[in-house]
């Protein structure tokens, strides 16, 4: 079973609007509501690629069962912890000539709510993965990534971990399975500017020296390097098309290549399949579902 914690999830609520102007009415085109949340599109493409994903978290009022339940509509398993007071909160994208976004804060998670996710993360086995993806809200302590995975030390869980620089280096001591910072990011952890392959390559065994087990640097455009836990590296370029959604490619990278992994046990397999879902999902309003990526296999193999 493919888990995947979600620490601030929300409903993402997208419109697209035509001629946007400031300081007056503007008329939506289209509207969607969608169950955001980096771990929740892990999830939801893990489930489109026919594995079981459960996605666990916190929710909070009518606006957090509204996102469980569309989670359970995308075929998700999900045991989302119910908070007493707040709500999950709603994230507005409008789309119009330029891109805004208006982020919700999230509830506060109280310490007791905190111990009863531990308890479900525990219980994990060495055939389980659990994927800890997305920034940490405020509401949380800083460290509760590296406490997760204290915990699960020495159980055999292979985790995957998609976060910002601080919080990936702060928890390669636990060797997780798979982390996958991009070009610009592997850049920053060690203040330099990357720009060759090469470059790319020797950075992110450092990081394997530092911990990690698999190292995929994803890279938009120019594809994606994977440094395996074997010391082979393998790079693969994406399939053409018109990028019409940035929101989710990175999610759904991981969950390719999870999926990929988890029913292949090739890396190269994995990789080809973490590339095919991410540029999928480039190339739709939305995460991709089976056939999207399986049409974007097709490009890739030929």
């Amino acid at each position: 079973m493919v888990y995947t914690v979600t620490f601030n999830p929300s409903l993402d609520y997208v419109v697209q609007v035509n001629n946007f102007q400031n300081d007056a009415v503007n008329r939506a085109v289209s509207e969607n509501v969608y169950a955001g949340g980096k771990g929740n599109n892990v999830a939801v493409v893990i489930s489109n690629l026919g594995l079981k994903s459960r996605a666990l978290g916190f929710r909070a009022g009518f606006t957090g069962i509204a996102m469980e339940q569309m989670l359970r509509e995308y075929g998700c398993d999900t045991d989302f912890i119910p908070l007493d007071e707040g709500m999950t909160r709603i994230n507005v994208k409008v789309k119009a000539e330029d891109e805004f976004e208006i982020n919700g804060q999230g509830p506060v998670i109280p310490d007791e709510k905190i111990m009863q996710l531990f308890e479900k993360t525990d219980a994990l086995t060495a055939d389980d993965v659990l994927v800890l993806s997305g920034s940490i809200p405020g509401t949380l302590p800083d460290d509760i990534y590296e406490r997760m995975m204290q915990r699960l030390d020495g159980k055999g869980v292979r985790i995957a971990v998609d976060a910002t620089q601080d919080l990936l280096l702060r928890v390669l001591k636990y060797h997780p399975f798979l982390i996958k910072p991009n070009n610009h990011e592997l850049g920053e952890m060690f203040q330099v500017t990357l720009t060759e392959d090469e470059q790319i390559i020797t950075y992110a065994k450092k990081l394997q020296q530092m911990g990690a087990r698999n190292v995929l640097v994803s890279m938009a455009k120019d594809g994606a390097i994977l440094v395996d836990e074997h010391q082979q590296v393998h790079q693969l370029l994406p399939p053409k098309g018109e990028v019409v959604n940035s929101v989710g490619a990175g999610d759904s990278m991981v969950a390719g290549f999870l999926a990929g992994y988890l029913t292949s046990g090739s890396y190269e397999q994995a990789l080809r399949l973490g590339t095919a879902a991410g540029s999928a999902t480039a190339f739709t309003s939305w995460l991709a579902g089976r056939e999207q990526i399986d049409a974007m296999m097709e490009k890739i193999a030929h």
